[in-house]
């Protein structure tokens, strides 16, 4: 039997050296790179794995049966990612978002959990410890997630009505579990709950306005996400995107909205509430405009995969090889220094550059898939 061979199978082992650094730096907490944009946040990818077929991001066309996952000896064990970690906050790492995959689908989660929360920035804070779901899980694991220290969750939700929720998950998984689960964290302290929804043309656009209706007058935040072009497997045209402007302006046209300023820089989500008038409504929404509004200027995010390989993007065609320098017994100056020499690199601005990619697309880089170091 044939199996078709994809993209990711070849990334996974497409990894530049991580070669010792010839002066070994102490980590400051100020690690900038070429742009000058500060190390601040880490996304750990904890499994290769989701229980969810998703067709923008790991449709079934691809990960079948036949699909061959990464063996456990291959993950980073807990023990390593905690010291990873370690490293990469000294470096100035203020927020660590655990992601998969599916990462409630990693056994004993709590585990890594409780060690990461130990952790503190170089001036002594704790660090903003979140992770991202599709919910599935999250009504039986939001009690044991936030007493082992998780601050926040976000969750993925790309419908309210049952039948197309259905048709995006492509795994019959009902809404309504999804919805328990986001009450579940809310209730036991893990909130503001983040609702994030990729909004595809023609296949879930008509959801915009019922999700949005749903959330609002709630304590949860819900982010709209334009359809991005990650990886080689979910088919991305730039005709199956819907601007972010036109989210808004479909809202707006219902319940009236006024722009927030951002919480931070570098946040990737442009604010808006609900206007306080007539009917008194409240909440905020938000939208990521990752295709028609680049924000590679101010992205502060490193991503850490499943097996241990460092990306300075999203969008990255292949990482740096951590793993190694853990099981090989080298020392922990010489890994921070390894991580500090990466970043210290990073000229990494493919947002920006997306219109010539599109213009030349033979020329355009074979990118990692989404599912293998998260969102």
């Amino acid at each position: 039997m044939s199996h078709r061979i994809i993209s990711i199978i070849d990334q996974r082992v497409a990894t530049s050296p991580s070669l010792l650094p010839h002066v070994m730096e102490t980590p400051t907490g100020t690690l900038n790179d070429t742009l000058a944009r500060p190390l601040r946040d880490l996304r750990i990818s904890v499994t290769d794995r989701c229980n969810f077929r998703c067709v923008y991001c790991m449709p079934k066309s691809t990960f079948d049966k036949n699909y061959t996952y990464l063996p456990h000896s291959d993950l980073l064990t807990f023990e390593e990612i905690t010291r990873l970690a370690t490293h990469f906050v000294a470096h100035g790492v203020e927020k660590i978002r655990l992601t998969g995959g599916e990462p409630l689908l990693r056994k004993n989660l709590e585990r890594l959990i409780e060690q990461l929360a130990r952790l503190r920035t170089p001036d002594g804070r704790d660090l903003d410890l979140t992770l991202t779901t599709n919910g599935a899980l999250l009504a039986q694991k939001a009690r044991s997630l936030k007493d082992a220290g998780l601050k926040r969750v976000t969750v993925s939700l790309d419908a309210l009505d049952d039948a197309s929720f259905k048709r995006m998950n492509d795994v019959d998984f009902p809404v309504s579990q999804v919805l328990e689960g986001i009450d579940a964290a809310q209730a036991v302290g893990l909130g503001p709950v983040k609702i994030n929804m990729v909004v595809k043309k023609g296949v879930n656009e008509q959801e915009i306005l019922p999700m949005a209706r749903y959330f609002r007058d709630t304590p949860h935040i819900l982010r709209f996400i334009e359809y991005m072009d990650v990886g080689a497997s979910n088919g991305w045209r730039m005709d199956d995107v819907i601007p972010s402007a036109e989210v808004v302006r479909r809202i707006a046209l219902d319940m009236p909205l006024e722009a927030l300023d951002a919480n931070y820089p570098g946040e990737t989500a442009r604010r808006w509430r609900y206007r306080q008038d007539g009917d008194g409504g409240s909440g905020e929404i938000g939208v990521i405009s990752s295709v028609t509004g680049a924000f590679c200027g101010d992205c502060t995010r490193a991503r850490l995969s499943t097996e241990g390989k460092l990306y300075t993007c999203l969008f990255a065609s292949s990482g740096h090889e951590l793993r190694a320098l853990l099981r090989n017994g080298n020392s922990d100056a010489e890994i921070a220094g390894v991580i500090g020499q990466v970043w210290r690199a990073r000229g990494d601005r493919y947002s920006q550059l997306r219109s010539q990619h599109l213009a030349n697309p033979t020329d355009a880089p074979a990118k990692v898939e989404m599912s293998y170091i998260g969102g």
